[in-house]
C-alpha cells in the first residue's frame, strides 16, 4: 500500500516521544507503534483528528500517498 505514515518526522520536528503522544491522545503505545511502523490497517478519524490536535499539524503532514515505484524503493521491496 503507497500510504506512508511520517509520525516519526512530525514527533522529531514537536520533540515529542511516542510515548508522550500516546499518553496525550489516549491510545496505546502499542497501537501507536503500529501506526508509526506503516503496519496499521486503519486509522479513526477520531485518532487522527486527537493526533494532530496534538501535534499541532494537518492529517497530511502525517499521511502521505506515494506512487508504487516510490514506495518500493522506500521500503526496499
Amino acid at each position: 500500500m503507497p500510504i506512508v505514515v511520517n509520525l516519526d518526522i512530525m514527533l522529531a520536528k514537536r520533540k515529542m516521544s511516542l510515548t508522550e503522544l500516546s499518553e496525550r491522545v489516549g491510545i496505546t503505545i502499542t497501537n501507536m507503534s503500529i501506526l508509526k511502523s506503516g503496519k496499521a490497517k486503519a486509522i479513526r478519524f477520531s485518532t487522527l483528528e486527537e493526533i494532530c490536535k496534538t501535534l499541532a499539524c494537518q492529517p497530511g503532514d502525517i499521511l502521505e500517498y506515494m506512487n508504487e515505484s516510490d514506495y518500493k524503493k522506500l521500503m526496499h521491496l
